[in-house]
């Protein structure tokens, strides 16, 4: 397993963890999803080496902390757990279901340690930034949260280098979380550079591109109804999935596969490896759904990707025009 430091912090992190955002259980409908088979995944996971989950108060509506509070158990202690609070507050819908004022923020750890059966988290973040809250108020609960003992760090989600610096006037950013890959590298322009600067520890969600550089979509791929990706929103997949682009990039994604396969790799070890290439990267959490799938994981560990190797992938992307860094706002 690779280590990598998270920031200034005294937290040490696997450079991939597991990302829980598509824990489902089934429900009423008879929507299966993977329930023991997450379990199963995690604690592979760990015999394994991996350190670091990840997870939040909104996915599943707490299903996904609860499974993580059931599987991890005595292993606790053994891992880096990171949840994240702010989405889903109904009586402020002028703040697009986002809530980071200090009262639910402080609330929300306790109902999160709950359900992760733990009395703290090792790091605590806000999921989206709340523009309906002054930032200073948010800093000053995480930093509660922090001196309460709840908490070992605290960061943020989806923020822009603006929010950013202004979060830092109050207190000191640990960490920060945002999509990156080798379609959508916005924060690798501005924020991932600041973050190495200011000792910000960097997780690098979506390092597959919501799935597509698994290449095993096609055009025949259907999406549930509540997926993103059925409904593209560009400035928060990079416009990846848009009627417009999303046949081109399954060719591009192809051509991508033959670049992993001249060097003996599958195409999502080649795109987890380039994420992994970033200095600024302290870990890519993956969405992983069964034991086969995170044994497939570990070989993007021990092995480097060449200059020609890089120059080689943005040949691919060049070829097709696509634009990997495009101007579009943050969720």
């Amino acid at each position: 397993m690779e280590f990598r430091k998270f920031g200034n912090t005294d937290i040490t992190v696997s450079a991939i963890g597991i990302g829980g955002m598509d824990y489902r259980v089934p429900n009423a409908a008879g929507t299966t999803g993977w329930g023991e088979d997450m379990v199963d995944a995690i604690n592979r996971a760990i015999d394994l080496g991996i350190t670091c989950f990840d997870t939040a108060a909104t996915y599943g509506g707490g299903d996904s902390e609860r499974m993580y509070g059931r599987a991890l158990g005595p292993r606790r202690k053994d891992v880096v757990l990171i949840t994240k609070c702010g989405i889903g507050y109904a009586d402020r819908p002028g703040a697009l279901g986002r809530d980071s004022r200090r009262g639910p923020v402080l609330a929300s750890i306790d109902e999160s340690l709950e359900r992760l059966r733990t009395d703290y988290v090792d790091v605590y973040l806000i999921h989206l930034p709340d523009l309906t809250t002054p930032f200073d108020e948010t800093m000053d609960a995480l930093d509660t949260v922090v001196q309460q003992g709840k908490a070992r760090a605290v960061g943020l989600c989806n923020v822009t280098m603006e929010q950013l610096k202004e979060c830092q006037k109050t207190r000191q950013v640990d960490v920060v979380q945002c999509g990156y890959n080798m379609f959508d590298r916005r924060m690798g322009r501005e924020v991932f550079p600041y973050c190495e600067e200011q000792g910000i520890g960097v997780m690098a969600f979506a390092p597959l591109a919501f799935g597509i550089l698994t290449g095993t979509f096609t055009m025949d791929t259907k999406y549930r109804d509540n997926d993103t990706r059925a409904v593209s929103r560009p400035n928060w997949d990079g416009g990846i999935y848009t009627d417009e682009a999303y046949e081109r990039n399954l060719r591009l994604v192809q051509d991508l596969r033959s670049v992993a396969e001249k060097r003996g790799k599958t195409l999502p070890q080649l795109a987890l490896r380039w994420v992994l290439s970033n200095p600024s990267v302290s870990v890519a959490p993956i969405g992983t759904h069964n034991v086969a799938e995170v044994e497939e994981n570990m070989g993007v560990l021990e092995w480097a990707l060449s200059g020609e190797d890089m120059r080689e992938i943005d040949q691919v992307f060049a070829k097709y025009g696509v634009d990997t860094v495009p101007d579009l706002p943050m969720p």
